[in-house]
């Protein structure tokens, strides 16, 4: 069992509206001040969406190599980009997020169904990301949103060899309406899976909405590492919305540290993800 717990936080994520969630990074000043706060408590990787001036989701090249180059400038966190951006964005845009030269992106492996949507991904997509991520030197997070994702990471990896590094790290996203339900039965079969994949993979695991805790302690218990933020969930508690991201991380440090598996540095995250 690994002794540390990597801690990603994703902050904004494409789906919520800032109208509806006032606290909701969305500028590049209100994103970095975020960073900051998360990374003094204890997280070592920040997933990235950004918004526009009108605070809608966008890849715009331009804003995304400033945020890159700004969260380099004030911060030691690992910076990975989305590639997914919201399910509306072509693939070419989100093949482009890798121009920016970000340290990570994510990389999904299969279509889902997304609440009333269909985050789309087609094998193609998947291998030019996967193997434009090889080229660059860019580390890929694997997004499973369902136990099948798996089968396709290793079908991938099997035909196009290991990532940039040869560490295999994989995020499961977990209570998505249409994805696999954000219980411990469902991460222990998924963490169950990762034996068929090369030795010393590691996973995190992000519980969206209600599934936030008890993912997060299933996580903490089978080994594995956490995600957490506004970007997957916008409720503290029944009734009680989220003010910052930072009191998501606060609470993933604390459970980290009562499981004995305290939050990695950001130099130790490096270690484990071969950066």
């Amino acid at each position: 069992m690994t002794t540390g717990t990597l801690i990603t936080v994703a902050p904004t994520g494409a789906e919520s509206a800032k109208s509806q969630v006032p606290a909701l990074p969305v500028t590049l000043d209100e994103l970095l001040l975020t960073a900051k706060e998360c990374e003094a408590l204890g997280a070592s990787v920040i997933h990235v969406h950004i918004r526009d001036d009108q605070a809608r989701p966008t890849l715009d090249q331009g804003r995304l190599r400033e945020t890159v180059a700004a969260l380099r400038e004030g911060t030691d966190l690992i910076v990975q980009l989305s590639s997914g951006g919201a399910v509306t964005d072509p693939a070419a845009d989100r093949l482009a997020v890798l121009d920016a030269a970000p340290d990570m992106a994510s990389c999904t492996m299969g279509t889902v169904n997304f609440g009333d949507d269909v985050f789309l991904n087609r094998w193609e997509f998947i291998v030019d990301l996967h193997t434009r991520m090889q080229e660059r030197g860019i580390l890929p997070e694997y997004e499973i949103f369902d136990l099948g994702h798996l089968a396709a990471l290793q079908r991938l990896l099997d035909r196009y060899g290991l990532p940039h590094g040869g560490h295999v790290h994989v995020d499961f996203v977990m209570g998505v309406p249409g994805g696999m339900p954000g219980t411990t039965a469902t991460l222990v079969a998924a963490q169950q899976l990762l034996r068929d994949l090369p030795a010393g993979t590691t996973f995190s695991a992000t519980g969206v909405g209600r599934s936030t805790i008890p993912v997060l302690l299933a996580a903490l218990s089978t080994g594995g590492h956490l995600r957490v933020g506004m970007e997957d969930t916008v409720t503290y508690a029944k009734g009680r919305p989220v003010e910052s991201n930072m009191q998501l991380v606060a609470r993933a440090v604390g459970f980290a540290q009562l499981a004995q598996r305290p939050p990695l540095t950001t130099t130790e995250a490096r270690r484990l993800l071969g950066r």
